[in-house]
């Protein structure tokens, strides 16, 4: 069997630095939060519809599930490299508490959005808004959650 005979510098000697490609600018001082991934968590009325829903109209993957005393109070919906976090509203707060208001979940995707709309509306659902284009160029639809939590899906 052969072997790779191992070359040697020669003592002393550097190799040469191979010119830079492109300079990263200064970071600034002190350094801005970077974040590598983000997930949300929702606070739902209905944990199994809203597990239901993410999994059968969007498509989501069940993930990790969160018991107390016997009983799930979280649940872990997994899309690509995105989590959601669904949890089971104690009403706490009140059982006619409004969900949703504010919140919009802006997510991206490499799958052709159109076929995912039409995967939504043929398990029954409304959209918001058909696929089109945005004000600023990109391809999108809009949806509600059963909270009304609001979802707009961009096509990268």
């Amino acid at each position: 069997m052969a072997t790779k005979k191992k070359t040697r510098r020669p003592t002393g000697k550097r190799p040469a630095r191979r010119p830079s490609r492109s300079r990263r600018p200064q970071r600034q001082q002190p350094e801005s939060l970077r974040l590598r991934s983000m997930a949300a968590s929702l606070t739902v009325r209905d944990l199994e519809r809203s597990i239901a829903w993410y999994r059968d109209v969007l498509g989501f993957v069940v993930g990790e599930r969160w018991e107390e005393g016997g009983q799930v109070r979280g649940i872990q919906m997994k899309a690509g490299a995105c989590d959601l976090m669904l949890g089971q509203d104690d009403f706490a707060k009140g059982q006619d508490r409004k969900k949703g208001e504010g919140v919009r979940l802006w997510v991206a995707t490499v799958q052709d959005i159109s076929e995912l709309a039409g995967r939504v509306k043929a398990s029954g659902w409304r959209l918001d808004r058909e696929p089109s284009e945005t004000p600023w160029g990109d391809w999108a639809f809009a949806l509600t959650d059963p909270d009304g939590f609001k979802l707009t899906i961009i096509q990268e």
